[in-house]
């Protein structure tokens, strides 16, 4: 017997379209095959939560569901009893099989109630129908959904797509593949594919709006003395001075060397906090600080009073 959909994602029956969403997207991130690579049971379970999402996830497919007219593969149930067996079992009525009608139903008039009942439901559904939506979730490196790239998205039926993520892209971003989605019926067009953009974080680097942060290392002298050194950003490395005296947390900007420019907004900004770091122990600077007299100590505690 096949799993309840709800269940295939940990959802209530009630559960809200956030609800389902969350649940999905946090079950395609466990078990998607390019994180679980030649683990086949990730793979089965990838397949079962997307064809579940894809039925909770439309609003009149969950409708049919719930109502019992299609099945956990979306697949229409077999109809109930037809109006003929129903009235061979009723009292008093007999069907008269070649006879013109039933007996206690009406006749010809019963007959033609049911040929315009059918035939206005058979006007409504014929014709071309779109195919449904897919929904996908695809997992993007910070600098790709920053700076654009092109990413290939395995389908849970084995199916590729190359998917070209924009520069800019942010966490949970939707994007749309006209016509990749579901098969339409009688002639109509296809579903498309809707790629939610799942952004992993970065080492260094991190985001707000259009503008990238870093905590950068310096050494003792770098600070000091003042130099140009070399500031990873998410263009590639760029050259940067540093300002004799520099300081730990000293905010540096490199204008225009955040997200790129894109969608009609301006390129963002990159901002550097310094850190120093001493490095490893230096006898020669240990001596001169043994020597320095004691009136030029500093003394970086002063103003917070007693401990």
């Amino acid at each position: 017997m096949a799993e309840d959909l709800y269940a295939t994602l940990g959802v209530g029956k009630t559960a809200t379209a956030d609800e389902i969403r969350s649940a999905f997207r946090k079950a395609a991130k466990k078990h998607h095959p390019d994180l679980n690579p030649g683990n086949k049971a990730a793979e089965e379970a990838f397949k079962r939560v997307s064809a579940a999402n894809e039925i909770l996830s439309d609003p009149e497919r969950r409708k049919k569901y719930d109502a019992g007219e299609i099945d956990e593969t979306g697949a229409e149930k077999a109809p109930p009893r037809g109006y003929r067996e129903y009235a061979d079992a009723a009292a008093g009525a007999r069907y008269r099989p070649g006879g013109g009608g039933a007996e206690g139903f009406g006749g010809a008039d019963f007959e033609d109630l049911f040929s315009n009942i059918f035939g206005e439901r058979g006007a409504r559904q014929a014709g071309p129908r779109r195919g449904q939506d897919a929904q996908y979730t695809l997992q993007a490196a910070f600098l790709d959904a920053v700076n654009g790239a092109t990413r290939r998205l395995t389908l849970p039926d084995g199916q590729t797509l190359d998917v070209k993520i924009p520069p800019g892209t942010s966490d949970g971003d939707v994007l749309r593949l006209r016509g990749r989605g579901g098969p339409g019926r009688d002639g109509g067009p296809a579903g498309d594919a809707l790629i939610e953009i799942s952004v992993a974080p970065h080492a260094v680097f991190r985001r707000d709006g259009q503008d990238i942060s870093l905590t950068l290392p310096v050494s003792l002298r770098e600070a000091v003395l003042g130099e140009k050194i070399s500031v990873p950003t998410p263009g590639g490395p760029v050259a940067m001075a540093i300002k004799p005296g520099a300081d730990t947390g000293t905010k540096m900007r490199l204008k225009g060397r955040g997200v790129p420019a894109h969608g009609g907004l301006a390129a963002g900004d990159l901002y550097v906090t310094l850190e120093v770091h001493l490095g490893p122990p230096d006898p020669a600077l240990e001596a001169f600080l043994r020597e320095r007299p004691a009136a030029q100590k500093f003394d970086p505690r002063a103003g917070m009073g007693a401990a």
